[in-house]
């Protein structure tokens, strides 16, 4: 038995000393040699991009009016609930009537004394002309008539634009809506007495549609307008809105307005769009919308129609000092360092204004057993690389 266990170990030892002896571990002397890494490669390729430009927006209303008093008097009714939706021509407040009713029937009386007198002096002036053609008709007589006559027509024309004022005074007792939209609250309630100093009553604010406003930069209004004025201008691009949750907004808006001067101390012009705001449902019998005014968005400024550009995934790109750059395979399957510039970006592939030309194989698989200058072994990528075009600003 001793012998056996001493064969056995000698038999152990030369095992491991042999190899150790010939100058090879025993790990290199079960694996070959291994051959050029696999990496994963796709084919740069031209696909439709639609071009984006994202700026920061703020939603504002179209229509806006503050409720103010025209008259002083005590407010009689509150008509309106706070924060419903009021159609043009609604009674949001009642003021107090019956001093601007009594106004009216005395001045009403004054033109009815006014009228009064002009008939009568028209019937004087009348008979003074008659009695011009006997002797006893004067001239002078004839023209102290003609002169009274006038004089009432004057009385008259004044009493009756006095009572055409307490008409108006009168029907500023009711205070209607000048818009459709939606009323804020109360800023006085009822019984208290109202004027035109007493400020704002109300606000009402437009719902649908909606303004969007957002600010460029000079450059980039100017890469703009190169960019869309041959295309047809405003009618180039479509406005769509990301809400303050992420959520895209439903409706499409188009660009309205751009401002006539830039702002100096930020070189940025203001761009103003149009979008519809419809209601989405009621919440306590009121329609619910989705954007408010002064609300903030964001506001992405796409064309209209794609434009066919180079695509890769994004993954592919890699960065360092000198800016982006991907892994190619030549020829002779060598890797290369291929400087890009990139443009329109998404999560998952990138469009290539230079650096790459079509069918160009970039690695996007393995990119980290690459090395520069190296062989390796290319196979095509999976999954496809471009189910999805970019559409989003860099």
């Amino acid at each position: 038995m001793r012998f056996r266990f001493e064969e056995r170990l000698a038999l152990i030892v030369a095992a491991v000393l042999v190899p150790v002896i010939l100058g090879i571990s025993p790990a290199s002397a079960q694996k070959p040699p291994s051959g050029p890494p696999a990496v994963g490669v796709i084919k740069a390729e031209t696909l439709p991009i639609t071009e984006t430009n994202s700026f920061v927006g703020r939603i504002q209303a179209i229509n806006r009016v503050d409720l103010v008093a025209r008259v002083t008097a005590f407010l009689e009714e509150q008509k309106f609930v706070e924060g419903a939706e009021v159609k043009g021509g609604d009674l949001l407040y009642q003021l107090e009537r019956g001093p601007f009713v009594a106004d009216v029937a005395a001045k009403q009386a004054s033109v009815d004394q006014a009228q009064a007198q002009l008939q009568l002096s028209t019937l004087t002036l009348g008979r003074a002309q008659t009695l011009l053609s006997t002797p006893a008709g004067q001239q002078s007589t004839v023209d102290s008539a003609k002169a009274t006559q006038l004089s009432n027509a004057a009385l008259l024309a004044a009493a009756q634009a006095q009572l055409d004022i307490s008409k108006i005074n009168l029907t500023y007792t009711e205070i209607r809506s000048p818009i459709d939209g939606k009323i804020g609250r109360t800023a006085v309630t009822r019984g208290n007495v109202v004027s035109a100093s007493s400020g704002v009553l109300a606000t009402v604010i437009g719902q649908d549609p909606m303004y969007v406003v957002f600010a460029i930069s000079e450059r980039t209004g100017i890469e703009l307008r190169e960019k869309y004025a041959p295309k047809g201008g405003f009618k180039a691009v479509a406005i769509h809105l990301l809400l303050p949750d992420g959520r895209t907004y439903g409706q499409i808006g188009a660009i309205d307005f751009v401002d006539n001067t830039i702002a100096v101390n930020t070189d940025t012009i203001i761009v103003r769009g149009r979008i519809a705001n419809p209601a989405i449902g009621t919440v306590n019998d009121a329609p619910l919308r989705e954007l408010t005014d002064g609300e903030f968005v964001t506001v992405l400024l796409e064309g209209v129609e794609p434009v066919q550009l180079l695509a890769i995934p994004r993954a592919a790109v890699m960065s360092d000092q000198q800016g982006d750059f991907v892994y190619t395979v030549d020829s002779e399957n060598k890797v290369v360092v291929t400087r890009v510039q990139l443009g329109q970006t998404s999560g998952t592939l990138v469009s290539i204004l230079s650096g790459l030309k079509a069918g160009d194989s970039v690695i996007s698989q393995g990119i980290q057993r690459a090395r520069p200058g190296q062989p390796v072994n290319p196979a095509p990528a999976t999954p496809p690389a471009h189910s999805t075009p970019p559409s989003a600003a860099p």
